[in-house]
């Protein structure tokens, strides 16, 4: 991969070196470019879009020379550490909704780097030949869907707003609505693709779903799911000055869903393997000129 190098750079680098002599400290190296060495990202329990950026740009960035380490945490311990630098960047915040209250808390202290994708969005999804488009044509058409709507897990966000908003709305109160787990729906889903059955099931983007998967997102004319959301890479409060290359790249950052879900599908649901290392590996040699823009 190419690396960017510029003047100022290449003082700053030297400037460091002067600093601390030839036994520079491994954990506060500097690179060429002027960043920081090693650089922590945090990443969401559970968040596969946010797992999958994550794992991307450790392999982008240890080809660059940097040392990376992903340390996961649950959403508030993340906004939190960010602030006081014990973690360096995340690139999992969706706004302007889902995480708001977090940016309101912590945001003085941090740095918005950008929206790296603009599709983030809570959907009810049917398979792709299914005979209606929209939520408002989905009552009258139960039978077809063997009047079931199948959900993911009873305490999510998802199934509050499919409860309390998507089902009144939309006179859905006659569908069987069904809720275990994220794996139950996703078997429901693959059974009933094999089948060549139609199916509802509640869903987001991104998810891998959408690569694996021939689907359509029924429309929402009544807005009960809400907007599209942006989903942000946001450093903590010395990302800028410690990292000033990082942050240009991650700044200019984007990736289209249909990259995201290529890559959510390579990592989460065609491979076994608890090592995503190798999937990333592959899946950036067959994106490489794509990957290769990131950073030139």
């Amino acid at each position: 991969m190419k690396k960017r190098t510029t003047g100022a750079a290449a003082l700053a680098a030297t400037s460091a070196l002067l600093l601390v002599g030839c036994s520079a400290d491994a954990g506060s190296g500097s690179l060429e470019n002027g960043d920081r060495k090693d650089v922590t990202i945090a990443v969401f329990n559970g968040w596969d879009e946010g797992i999958a950026a994550s794992e991307l740009w450790k392999a982008i960035l240890t080809e660059e020379g940097y040392d990376v380490e992903l340390e996961y945490a649950d959403v508030a311990p993340v906004y939190s550490g960010l602030t006081t630098d014990d973690y360096d960047v995340t690139l999992d915040t969706w706004l302007p909704t889902t995480h708001q209250d977090y940016i309101e808390q912590y945001g003085d202290d941090l740095v918005d780097l950008g929206a790296w994708n603009e599709d983030a969005k809570l959907t009810i999804a049917v398979n792709e030949d299914a005979p209606i488009d929209s939520l408002a044509e989905l009552a009258a058409n139960a039978d077809a869907f063997d009047n079931r709507l199948v959900g993911i897990e009873p305490g999510s966000g998802l199934n509050r707003v499919t409860t309390e908003d998507v089902i009144p709305a939309y006179g859905l109160d006659d569908m069987e609505y069904l809720t275990s787990s994220t794996p139950a729906m996703l078997a429901e889903l693959t059974a009933a693709t094999d089948a060549g059955e139609n199916i509802a099931v509640t869903l987001w983007r991104p998810h891998w779903a959408y690569d694996a998967f021939p689907l359509k997102d029924l429309e929402d004319p009544e807005g009960m799911l809400g907007d599209a959301e942006g989903i942000h890479a946001f450093g903590g409060k010395s990302f800028e000055e410690d990292f000033p290359t990082l942050s240009g790249w991650l700044q200019d950052f984007r990736m289209d869903s249909d990259l995201l879900f290529s890559l959510e599908n390579a990592m989460f649901n065609e491979s076994d393997a608890d090592d995503y290392g190798p999937v990333v590996e592959q899946w950036i040699s067959e994106n490489q000129e794509w990957v290769d823009s990131l950073t030139s």
